[in-house]
């Protein structure tokens, strides 16, 4: 062949890749242990989660089954009587409003936070905010229950005349006297609870918003609120409505906090500010102790509710995530 400047010589062939054990059927053992691992893992979770299915509707047929009246109507809890009468309908109620108002309190405040925080606040100002805020987490649930008890009910009295004077008129926001005890007082509590998860999660979401498309919006002229509405916002809903349902499936499930604030009573009120009602974990915990057999069975019907109240609050999150393609992982 001849070879010259003006004919070069043609490029060598790269030789063949040695073996690194990739291929279809030599996967390596590291892979194969970590495959095994992972698929165990999220069988597993299948199987507690089904285990516990199984045993609360196991338990909760056989409570039912004895109870004369209707479970899901009853405004009454007697379960250890000689005909035992249960039903969830106030805890029912107790647990949705508590949580709503919990959440229409603290979702705003904590999105509020969370922008203050990663889009107006200073360095200094931010790093320890930011701690404060996720300190707020590890607060024991039983010390919020005696803040609330012995420094919240006492200073609410005020708010609620307020309120009392200006909305009373509504009769959700009347107020008759008597202690701060009500489901009202809880939603405040539970927001207070709530706020670290909901502004922790958004904060996160919101420092991963591509730094393009907020200089973009600045570049045409934007000003910061137009940034963060245009920008950030739409970016990190997905992320918020997360965030806000790992909130309120707190807020369903807490236990100590209300059994320490709530004055229970099986009457639903039509206003928020009166004392009484009950949740389904405040229930629970109350009444566990004292409880027989079949007491101890009909509160795991109770708590069967709550357990399928959740699953339908999170399969409801991820519903409304999966609306839009770009909302998705």
């Amino acid at each position: 062949m001849d070879i010259s400047p003006e004919n070069p010589a043609p490029p060598l062939a790269p030789e063949p890749a040695e073996n690194t054990g990739n291929a279809k059927g030599t996967t390596r053992i590291g892979d194969r242990i970590f495959l095994g691992l992972s698929r165990g893992s999220g069988v597993l979770l299948l199987a507690i989660m089904a285990a516990i299915a199984v045993f609360l509707t196991v338990r909760a047929a056989s409570a039912i089954s004895k109870d004369h009246g209707n479970f899901l109507t009853t405004f009454e809890w007697n379960a250890n009587a000689d005909q035992p009468v249960f039903g969830i309908a106030v805890l029912a109620f107790g647990t949705v409003v508590s949580s709503l108002i919990a959440m229409l309190i603290a979702v705003p405040v904590a999105i509020g936070i969370a922008l203050f925080i990663t889009h107006y606040a200073p360095r200094r100002l931010a790093a320890p905010l930011s701690y404060v805020i996720d300190l707020l987490a590890a607060v024991p649930s039983i010390v919020y229950g005696l803040w609330g008890a012995l420094f919240l009910v006492p200073h609410l009295t005020g708010l609620y005349t307020w309120l009392d004077s200006y909305f009373g008129w509504t009769g959700v926001l009347a107020y008759h006297g008597g202690a701060a005890r009500s489901l009202f007082t809880i939603g405040i509590l539970l927001a207070i609870m709530i706020l670290p998860i909901v502004t922790s999660v958004s904060r996160e979401v919101f420092r991963q918003v591509p730094r393009m498309h907020e200089e973009a919006a600045l570049a045409l002229g934007a000003t910061r609120w137009e940034v963060i509405r245009m920008s950030v916002l739409p970016f990190g809903r997905s992320g918020v409505i997360s965030a806000s349902m790992l909130g309120l499936g707190r807020a369903l499930g807490e236990t100590m906090a209300v059994a320490t604030v709530l004055s229970p009573s099986f009457l639903i009120s039509r206003s928020l500010l009166d004392p009484g009602g009950g949740t389904f974990a405040q229930n629970i915990a109350s009444s566990f102790k004292e409880s027989g057999d079949l007491g101890k069975d009909a509160l795991i019907a109770s708590g069967l509710v709550l357990f399928v109240l959740t699953l339908l609050v999170n399969g409801a999150a991820r519903l409304i995530i999966a609306r839009r393609k770009e909302y998705t992982a």
